[in-house]
């Protein structure tokens, strides 16, 4: 599990993020992720980054801006959420989306 703290300069970035979204993000976001039965958070902070959505409930981080993790200084980000058990879901902002599987991971399990 991820236990590093947050950086504390992060939160005013993560929150103006969360007001400016994407189109995509947007789309995600009112057409998916928001009905989601688990809790899904928006620009969250998590160690020294912020990331667009995550699920904790999940375990689960989702990045639209696929094409900056190809970038080598994204390679450490992509590199820390494993490290914690957390997967990670990167796509690129003008691909279809591919989570109608994927998604349902983070959905609770029900109890018989």
């Amino acid at each position: 599990m991820i236990h590093e703290a947050q950086n504390p300069k992060l939160k005013p970035v993560a929150q103006k993020l969360c007001k400016d979204m994407t189109k995509e993000e947007r789309h995600l976001w009112y057409d998916f992720l928001k009905a989601l039965p688990v809790n899904v958070h928006r620009q969250k902070v998590i160690g020294p980054y912020i990331v667009d959505f995550y699920s904790s409930q999940g375990k689960m981080v989702i990045e639209l801006d696929g094409s900056q993790h190809l970038e080598p200084e994204r390679r450490q980000m992509d590199a820390y959420f494993p490290c914690g058990g957390i997967s990670s879901v990167i796509c690129f902002a003008n691909a279809t989306f591919p989570f109608g599987g994927r998604l349902r991971v983070m959905e609770p399990a029900k109890t018989r």
